[in-house]
């Protein structure tokens, strides 16, 4: 049954581990004021102590005292709180959102699974996935990078989740200062709850910690149907409120595959020409002009034969690559390129699209019916080529060093972190 609730984003100015007593207080005054008018309130990733820990060892006390106080205001306001914190479990440090339920009790925690880059010097990674009960239902928890991998959400909503809650630290390279970019900010957050038809919230920081890690702030919360219905600045404290809705339709998947191992790859960059119609009948004499190896349309499934020979290629359909986990068999497998028909039309189809080359780390030619044009997609999330108007054959460069790379950051492995979340998935870890 659909039903609404209040949200409050936090997204708090960053600081070091060796100010985490300011910080704490600043997060707790923001979380009293936040809480006066909502159900849920969600705090950044590793809000408590720090996020950048450095080489001292981390003392349970560190976030046990702020979780305490944290209950007390959930209890007292009938809130239900998330806040991301660095724990120690069994001996072992954790990247954790630790949920308070509204009477002030522990709902549960939730592990980062998918470990990104400094989280490897600290934190042992996540065990299980599973929502978490709340007074105001299941939440689906994931922390940071783990929105880069499309099984995490997908599993989540698969076993109830009916809101997907992020503790983040979403970085930037501050490549442009004038905007902070992240993808997950820019795209990934806005495509996670549209293909799981599900709100989605996230808490981020803004400024840095120590000088050498900076956040883009863009905290926001997104209704079930992918679009922003609050969003923060890049730069300042704010607290970001909306109210969403809960229990929309669910979203279909697609059956499980076992596509064989493929492993084909050309020893060097080929260039592919695409057309959203069919090929002329001297398209071999317009390649050798183009310095094309192949080409590819929508009505020629044989072309698509030839250029599998070389580079595993697979048509797919709506349906599959809607679905956040439709086309990680395949990849898995070794495939490197996808052919996309699609009914969709924009702006949905190349939000999708972008989304899926980028956290796979694979190519997408995308043929768009709506518009009867086709565009490649590349590795990067970015759009590389399309036709239009009289142009009606586009070519771009496939470069094999761009789907062998499934580092995203040092040591964060995307073939690796796919792999987990099916081991964990597989094996029914609630």
């Amino acid at each position: 049954m659909a039903r609404s609730i209040a949200l409050a984003a936090l997204q708090l100015a960053a600081h070091d581990r060796d100010d985490s007593h300011a910080g704490l207080e600043r997060a707790l005054d923001a979380t009293r004021l936040a809480a006066l008018e909502a159900d849920l309130v969600v705090l950044p990733e590793a809000t408590f102590p720090a996020y950048v820990l450095g080489k001292a060892p981390l003392g349970s006390h560190e976030a046990e005292g702020a979780i305490e106080r944290l209950r007390v205001i959930a209890r007292e306001t009938s809130t239900v709180i998330v806040a991301g914190a660095a724990v120690l479990h069994d001996g072992r440090a954790r990247n954790a959102a630790v949920v308070i339920d509204a009477d002030g009790s522990l709902a549960g925690r939730a592990d980062k699974l998918f470990l990104w880059h400094f989280d490897r010097r600290w934190f042992e990674d996540g065990q299980r996935l599973a929502p978490i009960l709340t007074k105001i239902g299941l939440l689906g928890v994931l922390i940071c990078a783990d929105g880069r991998l499309p099984t995490i959400s997908r599993a989540l909503v698969d076993r109830g989740a009916e809101l997907l809650v992020m503790p983040t630290a979403w970085v930037t390279s501050g490549r442009d200062p004038q905007a902070l970019e992240n993808v997950q900010a820019d795209l990934l957050a806005r495509v996670r709850a549209y293909e799981n038809h599900v709100p989605f919230v996230a808490a981020n920081k803004c400024g840095s910690e120590l000088n050498m890690v900076a956040y883009c702030g863009k905290s926001q919360i997104v209704d079930a149907g992918g679009e922003i219905v609050a969003r923060a600045n890049e730069r300042e404290a704010e607290i970001l409120r909306a109210v969403i809705t809960l229990g929309a339709q669910r979203p279909s998947r697609v059956g499980t595959v076992h596509p064989p191992l493929r492993q084909n790859y050309p020893a060097a960059p080929l260039r592919l020409a695409i057309s959203y119609e069919s090929l002329p009948a001297d398209i071999d004499e317009r390649l050798e002009l183009l310095d094309d190896a192949f080409a590819i349309s929508t009505s020629d499934s044989g072309r698509l034969d030839l250029v599998d020979a070389v580079i595993p290629s697979m048509p797919v359909d709506d349906r599959t690559v809607l679905d956040p986990g439709g086309l990680v068999p395949y990849r898995r497998a070794g495939y490197g390129l996808f052919c996309w028909t699609s009914d969709i039309g924009p702006p949905w189809l190349e939000r999708i699209a972008r989304a899926r080359a980028v956290e796979l780390r694979v190519y997408l030619v995308v043929f768009d019916r709506s518009a009867q044009r086709a565009f490649a997609v590349d590795p990067d999330g970015v759009i590389v080529a399309g036709t239009f108007a009289h142009y009606r054959l586009a070519s771009f460069t496939f470069d094999p060093r761009k789907t062998d790379e499934m580092l995203v950051a040092p040591g964060t492995d995307v073939g690796e972190g796919l792999a987990r979340v099916d081991a964990i998935v597989t094996d029914g870890s609630f």
